[in-house]
Formats: structure tokens, C-alpha cells, sequence
């Protein structure tokens, strides 16, 4: 039996990164897995293999920001396999790289509105029938930058604390249901978007893994690192911890 044998999930930008690496684990250990993304390619070549072995996966093009959109692939996901244990609200975007004073209303907002709006509408419909069963597991996705400052990406960071109250007060909202909220904050993880930071970083690509790698003690993560804790908040092995934070940042914020 596998650890979340017959569970049902649902993982907000699964199609790849930390959302794809997590995907797979959940379906290895026995999930059956919804994800959603915008990414309509990357997400269907990812159901496609993972159903080469049978109906474990499918893909919804998604904006989460969009409750229209959100409520009815929800809806869908409990239509078709008849229950919802687990949402990994991992979708998320960086935006711009600019101080405060420089950043746009617009600029802000949209971050905002992917960041927070977003995980907040997939928790509004995905806790409902998880309210029912009486029974569930919400991971969100927050960020070692929703722990300490740094000199970079304002809004990002401050949708990354949001996301981490967020997660506290649902935790005890939801608790008596019989449903745990956690908060995970990844340290630097080499996904698509941390190398395409690192090939655009002025000094070069291999500076800037230098300088990264200096911060966290143990090594930079991999995608995997973080989908193996974000299994274990989903388990049933979690099920005395809700409203806690996992920071998987191989030693950075211990400094």
C-alpha cells in the first residue's frame, strides 16, 4: 500500500518544477491526481505519461485566479473520482524585480492576485467537500521569503507571508473538520524558473549558482527535496501536524 493509497489530490501548477516532481510522487504512492496549470502543454505530456499505467492523472487548464474557472475544476475533479482528500496550492508566480517604490499598482496586483487570490479560491471550493468527508490535507506553498526579508521581489515575498497566515488560520478554522492546513518554504530549487534566473543574472550563469549555492549549507534543493515533505504534510503521518511550517531550504534560513 502506497502512502496515500486511493487518495485524491489536486496540485496548482503541477505541470512542472516543484508542482510536476510532486505530481509524481503522489501518483507513485497511490494518489490519483488532478493538475492544474496554464501550461497546457507541458500538463497534458505529463498526464499522458503518467497514465501509460492507468487512469492516475488529468489535466485542467486553469487560472486560478478566475473563481468561474477554479469552482468548476473543482467541481469536476470530485465528479469524476467522487471525493477530494488532498490540494497542493503550489502555483505561484516571482513578478517583477523592482523596490517598492518603483513597482506598479498593476504590477503588485498581479502577483497578489496569483499568489494569494488564487490559493484562496482553491481552498474555498476544495474545502468544501472535504468539509463533508470530514476529513483532508491543504499544503500552501509559501517561501523561506516568507520568513526572513531579502533585497528583492517586494510583492513576491510579501504574498510568501500572506500565504503563511494564511495557512495558520485556516489550520485552525478547518481543524474541526477534521482537516490540516501546513505551509512549506522552500529554500533555492533548481527548477525552470530558478535557471532561467540564473542565465539572465548579470555577473553570468555559474556566478550566480555560486552565490545561491554559498547560501544554503547542505547543497541548492531539487524538486524532488520539496515534493518528499510536501508528501509527508498530504500523509497520514502527518496527521497530528496542521498549521506548521516546513522550511526545506538545505540550511539557509538557520544563518
Amino acid at each position: 500500500m502506497g502512502r496515500l493509497q486511493d487518495k485524491i489530490a489536486i496540485v496548482t501548477g503541477g505541470a512542472r518544477g516543484i508542482g510536476a516532481a510532486t505530481v509524481r510522487r503522489f501518483v507513485e504512492e497511490g494518489a490519483r491526481v488532478a493538475i492544474f496549470d496554464v501550461l497546457v502543454d507541458d500538463g497534458e505530456a505529463l498526464a499522458a505519461e503518467l497514465n501509460r499505467d492507468g487512469d492516475v492523472a488529468s489535466f485542467s487548464k486553469v487560472d486560478i485566479t478566475s473563481e468561474r474557472e477554479v469552482e468548476a475544476a473543482v467541481a469536476a475533479v470530485t465528479a469524476k473520482w467522487g471525493r477530494l482528500d488532498i490540494l497542493v496550492n503550489n502555483a505561484a508566480i516571482t513578478g517583477v524585480n523592482k523596490f517598492a517604490h518603483e513597482v506598479t499598482v498593476e504590477e503588485w496586483d498581479r502577483v497578489f492576485d496569483v499568489n494569494v487570490k488564487g490559493t484562496f479560491l482553491c481552498t474555498k471550493y476544495a474545502v468544501r467537500p472535504m468539509m463533508e468527508q470530514r476529513s483532508g490535507s491543504i499544503v500552501n506553498f509559501s517561501s523561506i521569503y516568507g520568513l526572513i526579508g531579502n533585497d528583492d521581489v517586494p510583492p513576491y515575498h510579501a504574498t510568501k507571508g500572506a500565504t503563511l497566515m494564511m495557512s495558520k488560520t485556516d489550520a485552525m478554522c478547518y481543524a474541526p473538520y477534521g482537516i490540516r492546513v501546513n505551509a512549506v518554504h522552500p529554500g533555492s530549487t533548481m527548477t525552470e524558473i530558478f535557471m532561467k534566473c540564473a542565465e539572465t543574472y548579470p555577473k553570468g550563469k555559474q556566478a550566480y549558482l555560486d552565490m545561491m549555492k554559498e547560501k544554503h549549507p547542505l547543497r541548492l534543493g531539487e524538486p524532488v527535496d520539496v515534493a518528499n515533505c510536501v508528501l509527508f504534510l498530504a500523509s497520514e503521518e502527518a496527521r497530528f501536524v496542521t498549521g506548521a511550517s516546513l522550511v526545506v531550504d538545505g540550511g539557509y534560513t538557520t544563518q
